[in-house]
């Protein structure tokens, strides 16, 4: 139950967050379809040596395989990364929440990094969130990172969440036009006065544009926990009544077979008389 809240809570998080991006979508799209010209050193494009992968786990446990889902896809993901770029590219491993940290921890031992970051977990609200992204974006601009790169799950419904792997930096613009609302694909042919200029405007929102999508990849994962969490409850309790009724069954046969044995045992002695 205490879960089930919490799953409606980050809901609601999740609510109040999507009229933000989708207004710096709006923007963005604008200065995108009116052609303008723009640049940042957010979106420069590098060869990729040094590879930074934030997985975001749980800090608790009792949420069933939903950590071990995440290691699994994780495993298959370094092996993809290894694949297109080579087997001696440089990877950096930034595990989130504690049970996600331990999973990883063996993985020191075949090559990669793993970065644990001081402060921050699962739970992290708001400035906490945007601290650790800056903290990404400020690695990604010095050259300490080529790519960065999140894994999470994806909330789609209590039932159902989807691994996602989601890239941050360098920002690409199909996930700036991802999800674009309808009224930038009305407004795409409409001509733009832009004060001062499209550049300045571009490298002021593309920051937020950055800050917003972390801000819901956390949303998400702590909904998809929980609501992993729900689910686990759910089986373990299912499977408890099963459990229960199985043994109640066992006994009951185990107490007829004891009746019945009784009742022989008397017939037998008034045979005998």
């Amino acid at each position: 139950m205490i879960s089930s809240a919490k799953v409606h809570k980050n809901e609601l998080a999740l609510r109040r967050l999507l009229p933000f991006k989708d207004q710096i979508r709006q923007i963005m799209g604008h200065l995108l379809s009116a052609d303008a010209d723009y640049s940042s050193p957010l979106i420069e494009s590098r060869e990729a040596r040094r590879i930074g992968v934030v997985v975001f786990g749980s800090d608790d446990g009792l949420c069933g395989a939903y950590n071990m889902n995440i290691f699994k896809h994780l495993l298959r993901h370094l092996n993809d990364l290894r694949e297109t770029h080579g087997s001696d590219v440089d990877i950096t491993l930034i595990p989130v929440g504690r049970k996600i940290q331990h999973a990883v921890e063996h993985l020191a031992s075949t090559g990669i990094h793993i970065a644990i970051p001081e402060g921050v977990d699962s739970k992290m609200e708001g400035e906490k969130v945007n601290d650790f992204t800056l903290g990404l974006q400020k690695d990604f601009l010095g050259g300490t990172l080529d790519l960065v790169e999140v894994v999470y799950m994806s909330f789609k419904s209590m039932s159902k969440q989807v691994l996602t792997i989601e890239q941050l930096f360098p920002v690409t613009e199909s996930a700036i036009m991802q999800g674009e609302s309808e009224q930038v694909k009305k407004d795409e042919n409409r001509l733009y006065i832009f004060e001062p200029n499209p550049n300045r405007i571009f490298n002021e929102v593309l920051p937020m544009f950055v800050l917003s999508t972390m801000q819901e990849i956390t949303i998400e994962n702590r909904a998809s926990e929980q609501a992993a969490r729900v689910m686990a409850m759910q089986s373990a309790n299912d499977n408890a009544k099963n459990l229960l009724d199985d043994l109640r069954l066992e006994y009951n046969k185990l107490r007829q077979q004891s009746i019945t044995t009784e009742l022989l045992d008397i017939l037998g002695g008034q045979v005998e008389r």
